[in-house]
């Protein structure tokens, strides 16, 4: 069954949209405005943490978008950090002290952590309550968070469909309004397509922006970089001015904190289609090509571009993808002493076993992943920013990602979904997802992503607070 005709299936069916908002400590604010109250006493972070652990478990008995909770909130005051009582969660791929680190996967069975890990650390220093961990798809590889056994997460907007991988369990509890921040990293697109999918902000930041992540700095490029998602740029941009308090990478222009848009008028270039080759879809199209007309009528240059990558990136991204799966198959024991790489889902099998069947092309596929930058920096040249679409076409139908599908069938799907996030991931450069102005035809969020040179964060930010200005973001509860 294609895409198109799963999703005609999926309008066919009721539709399920959940929304925790409700009059509590919480009601409709975003972080910013929920730790500004906090601190005005207004609402205590005992209310605040009591009231989001009933809406977390409201939305998780619908969306199942949580991996553990904590019966007692872990409180960090951080002397007052930006986000100081504010709830959030971490993703399960990334160790807080005490809690087991399952990364997704039933290949064994996880031990608790015994300290932090490194970004964990960092984002305890902004103050945040963390309520627990949320559920992503094994190891992060998908762009659904799907299981071949047990439920998956489910998309606030419409329970019969997606809500990305890989922090998909973070989008869904944010975009239900159970918390108004969430913990997610991105490794191939896994900020940025859940925060399409689930109409969310997702900004994947430039590499060394926030701390390191451990796996990522043993890899022959570091393709992984945390953040978080939210339902508002401020949120975002809030989050990595304090996150920058903690730790300041010396090598990138500092950030600070970006609290709203810039008069200068921006160069940017328009990418529809991926340079894999993979078309836009219509609904996806009308997207991207409405944003490029609001952004000329505020002033700003819009032109076509034609990023010249290698045509194999496609293919080496892939064979990459696959040296990860290897090596977490042949270290695995280091998670857990059950670890059985037999047991891994079908997609990270696939994934490996395409890998061992080609290893020798290793070196030249890390030499011109390398060589990235090169393309990518000359698509930039006369341009601020670029526009694409996040993904190549609209949220798919739950089981079109399921990792069960076989294995040739579920990568070419991948492969013509996520088209356009991977790139940044092996250039180290920060993109941004935005939600459109209108939802498709069945109400579901489509994405719209713009892209910088490495450390222009800035210019993301006040981009996207131009466009939160101009055209708002849809709301849930319409819906």
């Amino acid at each position: 069954m294609t895409t198109s005709e799963e999703q005609s299936r999926g309008r066919e069916q009721t539709r399920t949209t959940v929304h925790v908002f409700r009059d509590d400590a919480l009601g409709d604010l975003d972080a910013v405005g929920l730790a500004a109250a906090i601190r005005r006493g207004e609402v205590s972070a005992a209310e605040v943490a009591r009231d989001a652990a009933a809406r977390v478990r409201d939305a998780d008995a619908r969306l199942d978008a949580v991996q553990v909770h904590l019966d007692v909130p872990a409180h960090h005051d951080a002397d007052g950090g930006a986000f100081a009582g504010v709830p959030t969660f971490v993703k399960d791929n990334t160790d807080f002290a005490g809690l087991p680190t399952g990364h997704g996967s039933a290949a064994f069975v996880p031990r608790p952590a015994r300290r932090h890990a490194a970004f964990t650390r960092q984002l305890l220093s902004t103050g945040v309550t963390v309520l627990g961990k949320t559920r992503l798809p094994e190891f992060g590889f998908s762009p659904s968070t799907e299981f071949e056994e047990g439920p998956p997460v489910r998309n606030p907007w419409n329970t019969a469909h997606s809500a990305g991988g890989s922090s998909g369990g973070s989008a869904a509890l944010v975009a239900a309004g159970a918390v108004p921040v969430a913990h997610a990293n991105d490794g191939g697109g896994s900020i940025r397509i859940p925060a399409a999918a689930c109409g969310l902000v997702g900004l994947k930041p430039t590499r060394g922006r926030t701390v390191p992540n451990a796996q990522g700095r043993q890899l022959p490029i570091d393709v992984v970089v945390d953040g978080v998602v939210s339902r508002t740029v401020r949120d975002s941009a809030a989050f990595l001015a304090a996150a920058e308090l903690h730790h300041r990478n010396p090598k990138l222009p500092s950030l600070g904190l970006v609290e709203g848009p810039a008069d200068r008028r921006l160069r940017i270039g328009l990418l529809v289609d991926s340079p894999n080759g993979t078309r836009t879809d219509d609904a996806t199209r009308a997207a991207v090509t409405d944003t490029a007309r609001r952004l000329e009528g505020l002033g700003h240059t819009v032109t076509p571009v034609e990023p010249a990558l290698d045509p194999r990136f496609t293919e080496d991204f892939l064979t990459y993808w696959g040296l990860l799966s290897f090596l977490i198959g042949a270290t695995g024991r280091t998670m857990g002493a059950e670890f059985d790489r037999h047991r891994m889902d079908g997609l990270s099998r696939g994934l490996r076993a395409t890998y061992v069947a080609d290893w020798r092309r290793t070196p030249g596929v890390v030499r011109r992943l390398r060589r990235t930058r090169e393309a990518y920096a000359a698509a930039f040249r006369g341009q601020d920013v670029i526009l694409s679409p996040v993904l190549a076409h609209t949220t798919p139908p739950l089981g079109h990602l399921n990792p069960s599908v076989p294995y040739a069938t579920l990568i070419e799907r991948i492969l013509a979904y996520v088209a356009f996030t991977p790139v940044n991931n092996v250039v180290g450069t920060p993109s941004i997802s935005l939600p459109a102005a209108s939802t498709t035809p069945d109400g579901l969020p489509v994405g719209v992503m713009f892209s910088g040179r490495p450390g222009a964060e800035r210019t993301l930010l006040e981009l996207a607070f131009e466009l939160e200005e101009e055209q708002g973001f849809p709301d849930i509860r319409d819906f």
